[in-house]
């Protein structure tokens, strides 16, 4: 069975899939947080609680200070989520995910998936340098590539 064109595994170019690690890596940078994104085909259900199952499967609940990042995506039905752990979610505004989804969905509309993306990756960095900045024994306790799933 070949994949369509709207399958999560090819529905970003290999230089989109680049671009996307690389502003993960750069909004890592000067900070202890940790951001992770997950594609999937589809989402059947609630996004946010499909997000919450990836978020403890991806184990990005386990960071050292509960400051890790989820982006989800369901490419084929056109849902999408963030979601941040313990840590963030008590520093930055109550709105702020929500904010960040409708900014992110600007770009969406337009059919601008990786610069919806490296724009929410690069806004949730800025975050959480403010309230994670960089020690100097940090480690990146999860994987900057992206996950994509079976569904």
């Amino acid at each position: 069975m070949t994949e369509t064109k709207t399958s999560a595994k090819n529905f970003f170019s290999p230089e989109d899939r680049e671009a996307i690690k690389q502003a993960i890596m750069n909004a890592e940078l000067d900070t202890s947080g940790e951001i992770r994104v997950h594609i999937e085909n589809t989402c059947k259900g609630d996004v946010l609680d499909r997000a919450a199952f990836i978020f403890e499967k991806l184990k990005i609940h386990q960071t050292k200070l509960r400051n890790g990042v989820l982006f989800y995506l369901a490419v084929k039905n056109r849902k999408f989520a963030v979601i941040g752990d313990a840590g963030i979610n008590r520093v930055v505004p109550d709105d702020f995910w929500e904010s960040l989804k409708a900014e992110m969905l600007n770009y969406f509309r337009d059919g601008k998936f990786t610069e919806g993306l490296i724009y929410g990756i690069t806004r949730t960095g800025e975050y959480l340098r403010q309230f994670f900045p960089y020690q100097q024994d940090d480690v990146n306790e999860l994987s900057d590539e992206i996950s994509f799933g079976d569904k």
